[in-house]
């Protein structure tokens, strides 16, 4: 009997290769298609997925043509990829990450391909800066985006519209989304056409919003990659950690496997067709904790500095003061982290030193 096929757009990356590992391992045929990003990949597949018997696609999601390669007798897709960066290239993201993912439904609706489900990636930054409290008159309210002179008078933390202390509240699945850079707004349209276009014509369709995803096989080229590929190499590289604002921004960190227990849980779950669910680790930190962490596993003592302002060619403006999702409703399916922010750490470390 013929393997199921199972297509992972973006597979040659971080979570999509180790996705494809996973559901090889269950029996699946994996066919890839990733355009190999030069900011990522350098134009060449990635030595971890030689000699694995994958089927490796050079495409690229703006194109129909590659879709339609793509899908040819494939039941299930993962679709991971994406656009992502600091850079004001707006119309690259929504071209990228909206009108290819609009693509993916267009070809198999127009060919009446046989998909079974198909797994659409987003992302926390949906929820923007999410919902607060006023500490003062316990009324909720979704903050704008801070402004550079809040920043240059180092206000780090967002206050109520009466400028009093604000609680924050973990993310949760139905709140209103704020996305605050064009990365969420993407990622925020992708939703709603991939779960539209899904009940219309009957194609099941479920969406993760992950948190801050770590471990091994993150790209060290990638400016978007996160704070752990940032503090691992200023600190192998001699250089003292740089954390922005004063450091005590929370995060929401979870580990790769989680994030790939996660994926495999929802691909065959009925009653996770046409939902959207959040991945996350179910712990905050800092992301001074996460610096200092960084320093302890790597047997280093040197400072850490605080606030930087960078206002012109790095400073990230759009940035959330928190980001923490409640992961309770993935919890009745079933899925729990398993894996705490150390082993993320020591892992993503011991790939790094190894390969770089």
């Amino acid at each position: 009997m013929a393997k199921e096929k199972i297509l992972i757009t973006g597979g040659a990356g971080f979570i999509g290769s180790h996705t494809a590992d996973a559901l090889a391992k269950r029996g699946y045929a994996i066919r890839i298609l990733d355009n190999l990003e030069p900011v990522v990949h350098k134009g060449r597949w990635p030595k971890y997925l030689a000699g694995k018997g994958y089927e490796l696609m050079r495409g690229d999601v703006r194109r129909k043509n590659d879709w339609v390669k793509a899908l040819r007798g494939v039941s299930y897709v993962y679709h991971f990829a994406a656009y992502q960066d600091q850079r004001p290239d707006f119309g690259t993201f929504f071209h990228t990450n909206t009108v290819g993912t609009a693509f993916l439904y267009e070809v198999a609706v127009a060919k009446k391909l046989p998909i079974k489900k198909i797994v659409i990636a987003s992302s926390q930054f949906v929820y923007g800066d999410g919902k607060y409290q006023c500490v003062h008159n316990k009324k909720t309210f979704y903050p704008e985006l801070r402004t550079l002179k809040q920043f240059e008078r180092k206000e780090f933390d967002i206050l109520c519209p009466h400028g009093k202390e604000a609680r924050f509240f973990p993310f949760e699945e139905d709140q209103p989304l704020t996305p605050t850079n064009s990365y969420g707004l993407s990622k925020e349209a992708i939703e709603r056409l991939s779960l539209r276009f899904g009940k219309t014509y009957g194609i099941p369709t479920t969406v993760l919003r992950y948190s801050i995803v770590q471990g091994p096989r993150q790209s060290p080229h990638n400016l978007y990659s996160g704070a752990l590929r940032i503090f691992v190499t200023q600190a192998l590289a001699g250089k003292q950690i740089t954390v922005f604002e004063d450091g005590k921004q929370k995060r929401d960190f979870v580990n790769i496997n989680d994030v790939v227990a996660a994926n495999l849980l929802v691909l065959k779950s009925r009653k996770a067709d046409f939902e959207i669910f959040n991945v996350g680790g179910g712990m905050a930190y800092t992301v001074l904790e996460l610096a200092q962490k960084v320093q302890s596993v790597l047997g280093q003592k040197s400072k850490v500095i605080g606030y930087k302002s960078i206002l012109i060619g790095g400073f990230r403006r759009t940035d959330t003061r928190h980001a923490v999702s409640d992961i309770s409703k993935l919890k009745k399916l079933g899925w729990r982290p398993k894996y705490g922010i150390e082993k993320s750490v020591r892992d993503y470390v011991e790939w790094y030193k190894k390969n770089f």
